[in-house]
């Protein structure tokens, strides 16, 4: 009969690979939906598109360092996490410098592409929230993953809101306003991520310190 110790780290085990097996699914469909809305959006002059396919993007990179790190102990999670978020600010940024340009260099983009793609997209991450919902509250490895889930869906919401207004004003305007938003919403998630990750590394390290200057070690 196994030992309790034994059934503990058999379900840890379990419960590690169902991560990895979540995270796999759902770069896949981010990878997928990157190129898609990247063709789309450079397709339709679309600042919004394009702002989400860098998301998709960002996403793909933050879920493959997920799954590197998913049976690696908190530290490792802290130093994914950490690097999660600067990628997201990094993106943010990016999408500040398109919408200057698109103020330069103005163009009416393609509404019926954006809404297409848009709703397309707005059913892809609604399948990778409802994947990562289960483990949202796992660790801060997850929690930043879910985190970048739920963005995507306020993003999409957002890009198919543009779609409707670009129809409605003729206007390029409702297009830069989106791409503004969301690089605000990648911005303040970066913050959030860099935070807990912060947070979490000196837990450990104050842990790991205890640990080292024990009188048994």
């Amino acid at each position: 009969m196994p030992n309790c110790c034994s059934e503990t780290e058999c379900a840890i085990e379990k419960h590690k690979e169902r991560q990895r097996s979540t995270l796999i699914a759902v770069l896949g469909i981010n990878i997928t939906m990157f190129v898609v809305e990247m063709v789309a959006g450079l397709l339709a002059s679309s600042t919004a598109l394009l702002a989400d396919s860098l998301d998709m993007l960002g996403d793909s990179l933050v879920y493959g360092f997920s799954i590197y790190v998913v049976t690696r102990d908190d530290i490792w999670k802290a130093r994914s996490a950490l690097l999660k978020g600067a990628i997201m600010a990094g993106f943010g940024l990016f999408v500040l410098g398109q919408a200057g340009y698109k103020l330069l260099y103005p163009a009416v983009p393609q509404f019926e592409t954006i809404g297409l793609v848009g709703l397309i997209a707005l059913g892809a991450n609604a399948l990778c929230l409802a994947l990562l919902w289960s483990h949202r509250e796992d660790d801060v490895n997850m929690r930043s993953v879910w985190l970048c889930s739920r963005n995507d869906i306020i993003a999409n919401v957002s890009v198919l809101g543009a779609a409707l207004a670009v129809w409605m004003l003729n206007s390029q305007a409702p297009d830069i306003l989106v791409g503004l938003a969301i690089s605000v919403l990648f911005l303040h998630s970066a913050f959030r991520v860099v935070r807990d990750a912060l947070t979490a590394y000196s837990a450990q390290n104050r842990i790991t310190e205890s640990f080292e200057s024990s009188p048994d070690h």
